[in-house]
Order: structure tokens, then sequence, then C-alpha cells
């Protein structure tokens, strides 16, 4: 898809412009005490567990930090890369095959990365941007779908930052892009590419595709979140890519934390049954995730592949998330460049998937 941009005449080498990718963070090391900082972090945002404070922090400070970390760090410590942690090293990946693809079609803007929770965090990174002559800023979480436990806690976060600057940049936030065709297009790729490199599901014979999404408490819903709607859209407009059917492509929520309902079918008990009811091969795919982490590696890739086999299935895989796959890249600049426009980005020509 080609579009076209309105240029300034007169670019100001004062007016820089910047693009923010925002996720939501990871330990600093697969130990833990880095997991609990992280945990404590981001288990104490009111957007992400909604109990009284008092009450909560009472609960999280004896009784889930000290198991739940040492637990947690295993399993990070199963995940870790030579490079850190996946989540961070596929975001970085991302921001530097995005600086690229700007810098090819002469976007001259910066290009960065924050954490919600964890490092680098957001109002480091506004406050670097703005040391970078930043007077613009694109916020551009890494969440297609919009949750208030995610794209609006990172917008608070920003906004809790520009509250404490007396000059202020100029800020445009995406709200979501859940059935921006750029995003579906690139999912579909990544799962065609993953079948082409190791044979494609036997749909006729009853195997099936899942699409598995991170949960959220079911009174979410109830309260208006809008989140449960976009998964299931990004799930139907993949599958119409794919030119699948609803019983050949299953929808699930994972990532379930405490005793309250959230949103369903679950994930591992999906599989489980799909295991039972002797389904040969599972696919799963996590379309909300757009980089590889701790929910989509261990979660998935073991856990829930042990719920299947275990079960009396045959032969599962886990594709892997977009990560920093051309078609993604692609997507991710369109869909910045979209709403990068009337800013003074320096461009001469509009930008294309050049990747």
């Amino acid at each position: 898809m080609r579009f076209d941009l309105e240029l300034p005449s007169q670019p100001a080498a004062s007016h820089r412009v910047a693009v923010l990718l925002i996720n939501l963070g990871t330990p600093d090391a697969p130990t833990p005490s880095a997991v609990r900082r992280y945990l404590a972090q981001f288990l104490s945002d009111p957007r992400v567990v909604e109990i009284p404070s008092l009450v909560w922090q009472a609960i999280l400070r004896l009784a889930i930090l000290p198991s739940r970390g040492r637990a947690s760090a295993k399993k990070y410590a199963a995940v870790w890369m030579p490079e850190g942690s996946p989540l961070r090293v596929y975001t970085e990946k991302q921001v530097e095959a995005l600086r690229q693809l700007l810098n090819v079609n002469e976007y001259h803007v910066i290009v960065e990365y924050a954490m919600r929770y964890g490092t680098p965090g957001i109002p480091a990174m506004l406050n670097q941007l703005k040391l970078a002559g930043a007077e613009r800023v694109l916020l551009m979480p890494m969440y297609p779908q919009y949750s208030s436990s995610t794209t609006a806690t990172a917008f608070d976060d920003a906004f809790a930052a520009l509250k404490r600057m007396r000059n202020q940049p100029e800020i445009r936030t995406v709200r979501h892009y859940a059935d921006h065709p750029a995003y579906i297009r690139s999912l579909a790729e990544q799962v065609r590419q993953y079948w082409a490199a190791h044979g494609s599901p036997d749909f006729p014979a009853g195997d099936k595709l899942v699409l598995s999404f991170h949960g959220v408490p079911k009174r979410t819903l109830d309260l208006g979140d809008p989140y449960h709607d976009q998964c299931q859209q990004t799930a139907a407009l993949l599958t119409a890519e794919l030119g699948l059917t609803p019983v050949e492509c299953r929808v699930t929520f994972q990532s379930r934390f405490g005793r309250a309902e959230w949103l369903q079918p679950y994930t591992a008990p999906t599989l489980k049954e799909l295991g039972a009811a002797g389904v040969r091969r599972a696919d799963v795919f996590c379309p909300g995730f757009t980089a590889d982490c701790l929910e989509t590696i261990e979660e998935i890739g073991l856990e829930v592949r042990d719920e299947f086999l275990h079960a009396g299935g045959k032969e599962f895989h886990r594709i892997p998330c977009l990560n920093a796959s051309p078609a993604w890249i692609a997507a991710l600049g369109e869909i910045v460049a979209q709403n990068l426009q009337g800013w003074p980005v320096y461009a001469s020509s509009p930008l294309s998937a050049v990747m």
C-alpha cells in the first residue's frame, strides 16, 4: 500500500520528530531479585490489578512476590537468550529495522523504545528524546488491541511524565490497530511462512489453528473495555485472510492469574480438550503479541504443548510472533507513517514496503 503525505515546503531543523515504541516490559535478569522488582512494579499498577491498594499490597508483598519471584525466575532462565530477555531482544530488532525502513524512505525521525515496566522506562525515554531535540513524539504501543491494562496504562505513564515537564513536546498516540489491513496481512504472512517451512495442518482431517490472545479479567469486558471485541475482530480478519473457517481456527485466551473469571475459552484447557478429542495436530499462534516473550515461548511452547501432547495430541507447533519479520516491519512502518502525517518528517517520497 502506498499513500501520500503532505510535506512541509521548508523543514525546520529544530522541529525533530520521534517515534517511541512501547512494550510491556521484562526483568533485567532471570534472577529472583530482578523478577521480584519487575513483578512488584507490574502488579502494583492499579490498571493491572483493580483491587483496593491497601488490601492488594499486603497480599502482593507477603504472599505473591516471595513465591512467584522464584518460580518466574526459573521460567525466565529457561527462555533467556545470549543477548538478554527475548522481549527486549526482539523489540530492539524491531527498532533497528524500523529505523532502516524509515531512513530508506527519507524519513528523518528518531526511533526508540520504552518499557511500561522495567527499563528503559517511558519517562526516562521521553526525557532522552527531549534532550535529542524532539519536539513531536508519536507514542506507538506494541499492543495491537486496546486494553486499559496495557495501552491505557502506557499512556498514563507518558502523560504523568509530561505533567512534570515545563516545556512539553507535542504528543500523538496510536490507540489500536487491531483491524489494520497491513497488520492483518503481516500476521497471515507469518503463519504462511511457518507452514511453508514446517508443513501445514491437515484441516480436512481435523487439525486446528489456535489463536491465543493474552487474557484479562472478564469484568473488564463488563465495564466497557473493548479488548475482547478487538481480539475477536483480529481473529476473524486473520481467519478470513488465511481462507480458514471458524471450525478450523479457534480463539482462546491465556495467562490467567488469580481466582477471578477471565476471558474464555482458556488456552491450556482448550488444547487439552483438543488432544483428548483426537485432534492430531495443533498449531498455536499469538496475534496479540508483536514480539516473543515468556508468555509465548514458555507458556505456549512448553506448558500448553505438554497439555496437548499428554492429552493425546500427536504434533504441536508454536508459530513465532511477528518479531522483526519483513512483513511486520513493513506494516509497522505503514502504521507509523500514517500517524506521522502533517508533521515535518522531511520525507521526499511516500513510504512503501521496501523490506
